[in-house]
């Protein structure tokens, strides 16, 4: 890749969430969810032949036809051969916008051949701008009978324009899953239009990631990497870990980014077709030109082109391509390792938070493992799908030496999958151990672990003590009201009996108390009783806890000049 392929400085546009449901040819109702009014919808299209069902799907029968206008084959995909796609569910899908929208860029297709000697051969380059001449051409070529002694074409797409999406379709027939999968960024693999000892159709749509230098402007300092975070463009639910976004690797000054390989392959015997569809380049995924080299590479390769030779199975340059993918993946993994190792040396050298950042990374791997789980089953996919085109081109013992062949080469890919997935997982506790490391430090920051935990458990023990002390006192004081409310209704009765019990003249005659004598010894220890009380409530209010009991005697001077001692001291504050 150039140097200047490097200096890009905004980050892609988020890659859209994989609605998987939506990736099941075996799904009845392509694109459609439970509230969908098919059945209003159903009425608005007809098939071109007037029966529901869809026309035979022989690739032969896109020939081009000197009677009919060469656009007219091919403009009607993709309800002509599918009719059950009806227009709302090719909007909801992408395929009505990939069809109308016109690219600023050209359509570029990369072509390369495959003979039967596993020889190969670079084809042409193919620039389709929005013309109706170029698209006609085109066309003609895809149609033209191939050179005898070919096993396989390959077409690199990138820049998907609607009339190329459409002669590919109608041309070879394809399901459109592949394209709506495609576009739409969704992991699925499946086996459609079989014909046992003739032909069928695979696909497979994989997501992975790759690790890619850094933008120009972005270094290694924490002030230009937030920065540079904020490029990264939003969620629409925020606070949240956004799997699907950019991983940015500030210590190895490298960026995570999600890719995608997206293959149909019809095996067909002399007419195979390998197409290969590539995001717009401002995904910054693997380019057309990129995987054109990686397979032609692989055919100068002297172990792969044993292979070839010795194999007349097309389908092991899809092979080839699947260790494109676990290239990627092991130059990823690798930086992101060598971040996790710089994680690990950060967390007692450094005063920057790296909670959050240790969060992404770990959840960034979590999501690695669903996607090295679905290239697994990917593979898996190959190994079990035999090429039913060679049933009636090879022998029994031909064909079963292919297939141990083909076992063999996609155990190999699986053992090095493992390996992957075994990295990852330790290197996933790893990173657990670096969070408890940072989750250590920062409790040894606020005070000893085994302190807080000591102090968190009697504090606890003392809100359950306290609590059931105030469910005693909630209790007691419940009582305490019955009790008083008794008291309130026999006190009257008991003053009065006191009263009329007194010993005074005024009620008995004989005696010689009077009722002036008894106020006049009343009043005094009434008097007595309340300086006592402002004495003690003097000493507890008082400034100097040192006063003794005989200078609380002067209470009232005590008081005023604590009173005024406190609103000069108010006073002062407020200045």
């Amino acid at each position: 890749m150039s140097r200047s392929a490097f200096h890009w400085t905004t980050l892609p546009p988020r890659i859209p969430s994989p609605a998987r449901r939506h990736a099941a040819p075996s799904g009845p109702w392509p694109w459609m969810d439970l509230d969908s009014d098919s059945e209003t919808d159903a009425t608005k299209t007809v098939s071109p032949n007037g029966c529901a069902t869809p026309r035979s799907r022989d690739v032969s029968d896109s020939s081009v036809d000197g009677s009919e206008d060469a656009s007219l084959r091919y403009t009607g995909y993709p309800q002509r051969q599918f009719p059950n796609w009806l227009p709302e569910q090719l909007k909801r899908s992408g395929i009505t916008k990939a069809i109308q929208d016109i690219p600023e860029a050209p359509c570029v297709i990369r072509q390369f051949d495959v003979s039967e000697n596993g020889h190969f051969q670079h084809g042409r380059l193919h620039a389709i701008f929005d013309r109706q001449l170029e698209r006609e051409e085109f066309w003609e070529l895809m149609n033209k009978p191939r050179p005898s002694q070919l096993r396989l074409r390959g077409l690199f797409v990138q820049n998907l324009s609607g009339p190329v999406l459409q002669m590919l379709g109608t041309r070879y027939n394809i399901e459109p899953f592949f394209f709506s999968s495609s576009l739409n960024w969704i992991p699925t693999r499946y086996q459609e239009d079989l014909h046992q000892g003739v032909r069928d159709h695979i696909t497979i749509t994989l997501m992975f990631i790759r690790s890619i230098k850094a933008p120009i402007d972005v270094l290694t300092p924490a002030a230009d990497y937030d920065s540079y975070i904020k490029k990264i463009p939003p969620l629409e639910v925020k606070n949240v870990i956004d799997t699907q976004a950019p991983l940015v690797l500030r210590s190895v000054n490298k960026v995570l980014m999600p890719d995608i390989l997206s293959i149909h392959m019809i095996r067909d015997g002399p007419n195979t077709t390998l197409i290969s569809y590539h995001a717009p380049p401002q995904y910054r995924t693997t380019s057309c030109r990129q995987l054109h080299s990686r397979v032609f590479n692989a055919g100068q390769s002297v172990y792969w082109n044993k292979i070839f030779q010795k194999s007349p199975d097309p389908t092991f340059v899809l092979l080839a391509l699947l260790w494109h993918v676990l290239y990627a993946w092991d130059e990823a993994l690798q930086t992101l390792f060598q971040h996790i190792y710089w994680l690990e040396a950060s967390v007692f050298t450094s005063d920057t938070d790296l909670t959050q950042e240790l969060y992404i990374v770990r959840a960034s791997l979590l999501h690695y493992s669903a996607l090295l789980e679905d290239f697994r089953k990917s593979v898996r996919f190959v190994m079990d799908t035999p090429n039913p085109a060679l049933i009636s081109k090879l022998t029994a013992e031909q064909r079963e030496e292919s297939q141990q062949l083909m076992a063999k080469e996609c155990n190999h890919l699986l053992a090095e999958i493992e390996r992957l997935q075994k990295g990852r997982s330790m290197h996933d506790d790893r990173l657990g151990n670096v969070m408890n490391l940072v989750g250590r430090h920062t409790r040894d920051m606020e005070g000893s672990t085994d302190i807080n935990k000591a102090f968190a458990t009697v504090n606890l023990a003392d809100s359950k003590r306290m609590q059931d002390m105030t469910v005693a006192t909630v209790r007691d004081s419940s009582v305490m009201k019955q009790i008083s409310y008794l008291t309130m209704v026999y006190l009257p009765a008991s003053f009065a009996a006191s009263a009329f019990g007194m010993n005074i003249s005024e009620i008995v005659p004989d005696t010689q108390g009077t009722l002036g004598r008894y106020f006049a010894t009343t009043i005094p220890l009434t008097l007595v009783t309340i300086c006592i009380i402002m004495m003690l409530r003097a000493k507890d209010r008082s400034d100097d806890p040192s006063a003794s009991i005989w200078t609380m005697l002067w209470w009232p001077s005590v008081l005023k000049v604590n009173w005024r001692k406190r609103r000069q001291k108010d006073a002062s504050e407020k200045v």
